[in-house]
């Protein structure tokens, strides 16, 4: 499985970031859903076919 050429992930495939995903439509529109996933986590399913996930706001990691 590899990304589409939006950098799209689709449902099932590993997020290599963690952080907020927007949920895109099939023409990668946002839809106003994000869904949370930490790295090496499969993703989520969509509410619908067709529609895919972008990273909109990565997670930082740092040293307290």
């Amino acid at each position: 499985m590899s990304t589409n050429s939006n950098n799209q992930l689709r449902s099932g495939q590993i997020a290599k970031q963690s952080g907020q995903y927007g949920v895109v439509g099939p023409r990668g529109g946002a839809t106003g859903r994000e869904v949370t996933v930490t790295k090496g986590e499969p993703m989520p399913p969509t509410p619908k076919p067709n529609m895919g996930f972008k990273l909109v706001d990565a997670t930082k990691h740092g040293k307290r």
